[in-house]
């Protein structure tokens, strides 16, 4: 009898159990306790806010052409194998044995095969430029991946992961032998690197506000560069504001090349971590074109007369893009005295037109456009030569 009751009794409780279970489960809403969000915790991770500007400005600014970045934007980018040439190993074999295309080798090819006006001969000698620089690509349609770099017999990386699209504001920038190069806003150190591999340099200086950035910046280079390049007569690291160059002194450089802080696209879509859309880095995220306009202000004084000076970005807005450079051309003009040219580069794009998607009738620079059967970028860069 008592195993009876016993039995019993857990039944019962068992019982109420679920029916407490239930309860729960069809309590209504009205009466269910409501989560509340702390003062300190975002309602939209910074990912989703950058997602809803993007849909809202770029849809506007792109057109019919927005839909089919926005997918690629939030799909796997592509990359590029810049090739060290400080790197004793045969990689340029290597790769190709794996389907990979040196795009601006093959880029020079065609070129010589384009009929151009006499017009247009001088600004397609961009073609030609910085020979040594070797980025393999896999191609248009091709998604496979990149290994991580390893190092050669010696010590150094065979070649650099990086977009490969980043690799045209250097190429644009035309270095000829014994030139003197800033690098304004250098870090993390792809396009340095980039600079590098030109061979053409006399001395490159390499400049970058955030200390940290900096630090990645000389691991890159310590890792593929040998000592003699790295030395203060070849290289000169610095970290200051670049806005505020014109105080260590003007007219000191033969190009300029000009990566400025920016709201870099893919970044803000798909990572939380150091994200320009967070609500700590609002002000920041504000001030970013006025930034950007001192910095390619900065860019102009720092160049000589006659010298160059590339701007670029890797984000897909008209105002940190166009607004930016045309800006920046104004204010030098007006305020500082100094008068710049914007130079063509459209028949720089046609001879990269097979390895990238460019975006159509930009007044102002050139701009690469993700596009998942090429999905590079998105980078824009535009070139300006200094007259006075």
């Amino acid at each position: 009898m008592a195993t009876q009751r016993l039995w019993n009794s857990l039944s019962a409780q068992g019982m109420l159990h679920n029916k407490l279970r239930n309860l729960v489960q069809f309590t209504q809403k009205r009466h269910r306790v409501k989560t509340k969000w702390a003062a300190t915790q975002p309602k939209l991770s910074a990912t989703n806010l950058a997602l809803q500007n993007f849909d809202a400005i770029y849809s506007m600014e792109l057109g019919e052409l927005w839909p089919s970045v926005r997918v690629s934007l939030l799909s796997e980018r592509k990359y590029g194998a810049l090739v060290n040439n400080f790197s004793c190993a045969d990689t340029v074999t290597d790769l190709q044995s794996l389907g990979c295309v040196d795009f601006i080798a093959s880029s020079s090819t065609g070129a010589d095969q384009h009929t151009v006006n006499e017009g247009t001969c001088r600004d397609l000698t961009i073609a030609s430029i910085s020979p040594n620089v070797k980025c393999l690509v896999f191609p248009k349609g091709d998604i496979s991946r990149f290994k991580p770099a390893t190092l050669d017999s010696s010590g150094f990386l065979r070649y650099y992961l990086m977009d490969a699209a980043s690799v045209l504001p250097v190429l644009a920038l035309n270095v000829q032998k014994e030139e003197s190069v800033l690098d304004l806003c250098a870090a993390p150190g792809g396009k340095t690197l980039a600079l590098f591999q030109t061979q053409a340099a006399r001395f490159i200086w390499a400049n970058d506000l955030s200390g940290s950035r900096m630090s990645r910046l000389q691991r890159t280079l310590n890792s593929c560069l040998p000592h003699d390049l790295l030395s203060e007569d070849k290289l000169y690291i610095t970290s200051f504001d670049g806005r505020e160059w014109h105080e260590l002194g003007e007219n000191a450089f033969d190009k300029v090349l000009v990566d400025v802080p920016c709201t870099t696209d893919r970044h803000s879509l798909v990572e939380e971590d150091n994200n320009i859309f967070s609500r700590s880095r609002t002000k920041e995220k504000r001030n970013l074109p006025l930034c950007q306009t001192q910095l390619l202000l900065a860019g102009l004084q720092a160049v000589r007369k006659g010298g160059e000076v590339v701007y670029s970005t890797c984000t897909l807005s008209q105002l940190q893009n166009q607004c930016v450079v045309e800006q920046a051309v104004s204010l030098a003009n007006q305020e500082l005295g100094i008068t710049a040219e914007i130079i063509d580069l459209q028949p720089f794009t046609t001879l990269f037109k097979d390895t990238f998607h460019f975006a159509p009738d930009l007044n102002v620079g050139v701009m690469v456009l993700p596009h998942l059967v090429a999905n590079f970028g998105p980078i824009y860069f535009c070139k300006l030569r200094r007259l006075s």
